[in-house]
């Protein structure tokens, strides 16, 4: 099978994206707005960029009318961010804050999802998480217009918190005990429990 991406509808191109780029971290990111509310929300464009300094990117895509998601437009207004993991056993309340909100509801206070204070910047971590970066905003880069056009976030990174339960004996995170989820195609999720090492050459 082979497919000419030039001839598909945005949302045929990101159908195909995600059931192929696999599998996917998941960033949840809390933000607040310039009045103090909170938002978090999933973002499965997510990935590490380089350590000089140290750096991270995530990916909202427009709304299906083309506006900006109110991460965006929280980090735009504050330039801060904090990028939590998601852990197996809050799969359930990551998918709720998927939901679109009016902007201004919090999807900490809306599902019940206890937060704790960063310390270095103003949006709360989530308490439950094995980690959470304290990041502030380096660039944000605009990819395309209209629905799906994608924000790419860049964000440098200030504190990471690490739950002392899921540190290994050589004092460093153990992926098994993070139990962190990632996304696969449609409604498919991944963890890492099931795990292989090999040698690099």
């Amino acid at each position: 099978m082979e497919i000419d991406f030039a001839g598909l509808k945005a949302r045929e191109a990101y159908a195909w994206m995600i059931a192929t780029i696999l599998p996917r971290p998941v960033a949840w990111v809390a933000t607040v707005s310039p009045d103090g509310k909170t938002n978090l929300a999933p973002f499965s464009f997510f990935q590490g960029v380089t350590a000089n300094p140290p750096t991270l990117m995530f990916v909202p895509v427009n709304t299906r009318e083309g506006a900006k998601k109110d991460t965006v437009r929280n980090i735009e207004a504050t330039g801060e961010f904090v990028v939590n993991l998601v852990p197996f056993v809050l799969v359930e309340a990551m998918s709720a804050t998927s939901a679109s909100l009016p902007y201004g509801e919090s999807e900490f206070e809306k599902f019940g999802i206890a937060a704790a204070p960063s310390t270095t910047v103003r949006p709360p971590r989530v308490a439950a998480a094995p980690v959470a970066f304290e990041c502030k905003l380096d660039r944000i880069v605009t990819i395309g217009e209209g629905p799906l056009a994608a924000n790419v976030v860049f964000g440098k990174i200030l504190r990471v918190h690490v739950a002392d339960a899921v540190l290994g004996a050589d004092g460093k995170p153990d992926a098994g005990k993070m139990d962190l989820i990632a996304r696969l195609g449609g409604d498919g999720y991944a963890r890492t429990t099931e795990r292989f090492e090999l040698e690099r050459p």
